[in-house]
């Protein structure tokens, strides 16, 4: 059977206008026949969102964006996006715009939410969310920073400029000076410390005996302490230490008058009366040596005993 050339060019048109709605499809990342739900989301800034980007639920990919326009004269974007119907979730699930890498690039996922609210269904526009990407987070954190080292710049401006005023001719020269000054200080302790060390090098023998000889020492003092531990010094010092005591105790009564030896301290008129008997005694001796006479008469043969004299001058009458 012949096939007339008009029903070849039906079929080539056709097959071509086919082509057509599949190759724009394709490019429109939206598949022909597919049964995906197809949801909504208004954002204020899509940060470069592209259509065909994945969308995901806790890393899985379960769509793709579709589209993206103005939604409004306030410059808000509205996204559309689809969704497999494999997954089901309540319409109070969000769709949050984030970042799919460090060096930039956005995408959408879907954060379910399983509560008693209606489940979300092909048509419905979803709750939108964004999350500060990794450039975001450093610029928030750096805008404080930034204010506060520019405050530092400003202060330390002000600081350099009171500095500045403080600082006139008279003070900087008598700051000059006072440098100058310490330099020579600095080199007059180095040249007295390299004189130290050249001291120290040139005695280092003598040094290397004195502390030799004061281990010496040090050794002896130690055996020393042992012989006195050994010799049981700790028991005299104790027996020291009561005979003290007993001294004391002894000392304590004389001076309350108890006993002979403290009557005899205390009593002044004892005192008195034994001064003024050994005046009379050492008189008396004296006496009986200058006039031996006037108590020892001695008569061998029987001669008249001679009647003593006073002298005029007797010391016993003095």
């Amino acid at each position: 059977m012949k096939i007339s050339r008009e029903i070849k060019t039906g079929i080539i048109v056709l097959g071509g206008i086919l082509l057509f709605i599949l190759g724009f499809s394709y490019l429109k990342s939206t598949p022909l026949f597919d049964n995906s739900k197809t949801f909504y989301a208004v954002y204020q800034h899509v940060g470069g969102l592209q259509s065909g980007t994945q969308v995901t639920i806790n890393g899985f990919s379960v769509g793709k964006v579709n589209d993206i326009k103005f939604n409004d004269t306030s410059g808000n974007l509205l996204v559309t996006f689809t969704v497999d119907n494999g997954f089901t979730f309540s319409k109070n699930s969000s769709a949050e715009l984030y970042d799919t890498g460090i060096i930039g690039g956005k995408g959408i996922q879907i954060k379910p939410v399983f509560d008693d609210a209606e489940m979300a269904k092909s048509g419905d526009t979803l709750p939108s969310s964004t999350r500060p990407g990794l450039t975001e987070l450093v610029q928030q954190r750096l805008t404080p920073l930034q204010m506060k080292v520019e405050g530092a710049v400003t202060n330390a401006d002000s600081l350099l400029m009171n500095v500045n005023d403080i600082l006139d001719l008279k003070t900087r020269k008598d700051l000059r000076e006072s440098i100058a000054g310490l330099n020579q200080l600095v080199r007059s302790f180095q040249g007295s410390a390299n004189s130290l060390n050249q001291i120290l090098t040139d005695n280092k023998d003598d040094l290397d005996k004195s502390i030799t000889n004061l281990g010496v020492i040090t050794d002896n003092f130690s055996k020393l302490s042992d012989t006195l531990a050994n010799a049981g010094l700790g028991e005299t010092i104790k027996g020291l230490q009561s005979t003290m005591g007993k001294i004391n105790d002894m000392m304590g009564k004389i001076e309350e008058g108890e006993g002979s030896l403290g009557k005899l301290v205390n009593d002044k008129e004892l005192y008195n009366n034994l001064a003024d008997a050994s005046r009379e005694l050492d008189l008396l001796l004296q006496d009986f040596r200058l006039n031996p006479k006037r108590y020892v008469n001695v008569s061998v043969f029987g001669k008249k005993q001679i009647d003593y004299t006073i002298p005029e001058e007797d010391p016993a009458d003095k």
